[in-house]
């Protein structure tokens, strides 16, 4: 883990109770990352989990990681959109990558930095690794955030909630509601276009929304437990299905950009894109999406 702050060392946590990996927290704060460590190995003879943590200043102990999560960078403040971030974090993921890949040529990267897609793209660039092993950590979380809301409004579980999130991880995020279910059940046949028009608005939001309530950082439970799925697919081989952001090279009609779109992930990291057939109105909506992650990069310069 690249970044020892709250998504960071949540998600440490959440892999070292899980007990099939050991992990090291990298962070530019001295001591930080090691109390942290320290910490999370004493719980570890209450919890019952062997793993070891690692926490370091230096780049020179995650040598040879089979997964890289990204998480450093400028953290969001109230008032700013994820865009306003692109500047002050081109330059720390550009440095962190080239550590990356001194370190751990043949890892897989997953960024959560935001701008999200941006800075996959940006990583990719700078690490010159195929796009298999470049993965955005996006609609996972996304899609959790959708399902929330829905199995909130209808009173139901959460598991019974199905559905799907595409585009880029902001503003511009397409939530699929005619592809939601409830245990089967199509989400039009329980709830009024309007209700779904208004939840579909507040999963575009839901991480502004987070960040007004809490005045001070942004989410990182949820942030977390999503890179913790990707995590297992990849490291245990489960070719999960997920929505994620990975380099379209002419799928969805979108040429070498980062943009989300469902995706297998297995041991390879990612294994396979799925296109599913989308309506002519949401074509036209997953093209701006992209627009606008590509004026992003066009911004960079890469």
């Amino acid at each position: 883990m690249v970044g020892a702050g709250f998504v960071g060392s949540t998600l440490t946590q959440r892999l070292a109770e899980r007990d099939y990996a050991d992990m090291v927290m990298y962070d530019i704060v001295p001591n930080m990352p090691q109390g942290k460590a320290l910490d999370m190995l004493q719980a570890g003879p209450v919890l019952g989990y062997d793993s070891l943590v690692i926490g370091t200043n230096d780049y020179s102990e995650t040598a040879n990681s089979d997964v890289v999560v990204i998480t450093s960078g400028f953290p969001r403040k109230p008032g700013m959109t994820r865009d306003d971030l692109l500047k002050k974090n081109q330059e720390i993921i550009t440095q962190v990558t080239q550590q990356v890949v001194k370190y751990s040529p043949k890892c897989i990267m997953i960024m959560v930095t935001n701008p999200l897609d941006a800075m996959a793209q940006l990583a990719w660039h700078v690490s010159g690794f195929p796009r298999e092993r470049v993965i955005g950590m996006a609609g996972v979380l996304d899609t959790a955030r959708l399902r929330t809301f829905i199995a909130q409004e209808l009173h139901v579980s959460v598991r019974d909630v199905q559905t799907c999130v595409l585009g880029g991880h902001g503003d511009t995020m397409i939530p699929l509601p005619r592809m939601c279910t409830i245990a089967g059940v199509p989400i039009a046949q329980l709830l009024s276009a309007e209700r779904i028009e208004q939840i579909v608005q507040r999963t575009r939001d839901g991480g502004a929304e987070i960040v007004k309530l809490l005045g001070t950082g942004s989410a990182y439970y949820a942030p977390s437990a999503s890179v913790l799925q990707m995590v297992d697919a990849i490291l245990l081989d489960k070719r999960m299905m997920m929505p994620c952001a990975v380099y379209l090279q002419g799928e969805y009609n979108i040429k070498n950009l980062f943009v989300g779109v469902p995706v297998l992930l297995g041991a390879k990291g990612l294994e396979q894109i799925i296109e599913i057939k989308l309506s002519e109105d949401e074509q036209i909506l997953l093209q701006k999406s992209a627009d606008a992650v590509r004026e992003l990069v066009n911004v960079m310069g890469i």
